[in-house]
């Protein structure tokens, strides 16, 4: 095991996940020089894999926990929150599991292919990012900003610039993304005035104020 390597597992870090400041900490006395020596021989023998330049996590044989991927989406581009496809499943409001974690950031959008899977950024303006978004606990150690279900159907409606209300309605949601329409019906929608303000996009909106008329709320 790299010297490296050993003092991380025994630090221990959720998820095996760290980054430059954690190796600048467990390495005080060592120049930026050799401490990128350290990094190099662990990740040449397999030892951790780096994420991004600066972050890194101790491979699957050298770690305790897994990775939750969404917290390991909050590393590679913040501001950033869960949403689409990626939040509706975590809601349980489509059955089938997403294997691409799918962000929403008001920076430009990315796509980050990891060691530890696919995460997509796409850009959505809002006057207040964090509009229907909460910070959920993920796993026992990881929290995360997640999408509402409303919020991440107004993200994705943002996105998807052929679907319009007068349009597709509500048969774009229970048809296309195959939300039940129950689950539809009572989604809670305390966050609708919230969401509708921060996000200006009028064809948005609209689509939000139909969902809202049809489901009798």
């Amino acid at each position: 095991m790299q010297t490296l390597t050993e003092q991380v597992y025994r630090l221990d870090p959720p998820g095996g996940i760290f980054d430059d400041i954690v190796v600048r900490n467990l390495f005080p006395k060592a120049s930026a020089g050799a401490r990128k020596l350290l990094i190099y021989r662990a990740v040449h023998n397999g030892e951790i894999i780096r994420i991004k330049p600066g972050v890194y996590c101790l491979t699957e044989a050298y770690r305790r926990s897994h990775p939750h991927p969404f917290v390991v989406a909050a590393l590679l581009h913040s501001p950033s929150h869960i949403s689409l496809e990626s939040a509706l499943s975590h809601h349980g409001l489509i059955p089938e599991a997403v294997h691409q974690i799918s962000s929403v950031t008001i920076r430009r959008s990315r796509e980050f292919l990891t060691p530890l899977g696919i995460f997509t950024f796409q850009r959505v303006p809002a006057a207040n990012p964090r509009a229907g978004v909460n910070l959920e606990k993920v796993d026992e150690y990881g929290w995360a900003f997640v999408a509402s279900p409303l919020r991440s159907i107004a993200d994705l409606i943002y996105l998807r610039k052929h679907i319009s209300w007068g349009k597709d309605g509500s048969r774009f949601l229970t048809v296309s993304m195959r939300i039940e329409e129950g689950d539809l019906r009572a989604m809670q929608l305390e966050d609708f005035g919230e969401i509708c303000q921060s996000i200006g996009n009028k064809r948005t909106r609209t689509y939000l104020n139909g969902l809202k008329t049809e489901i009798g709320r």
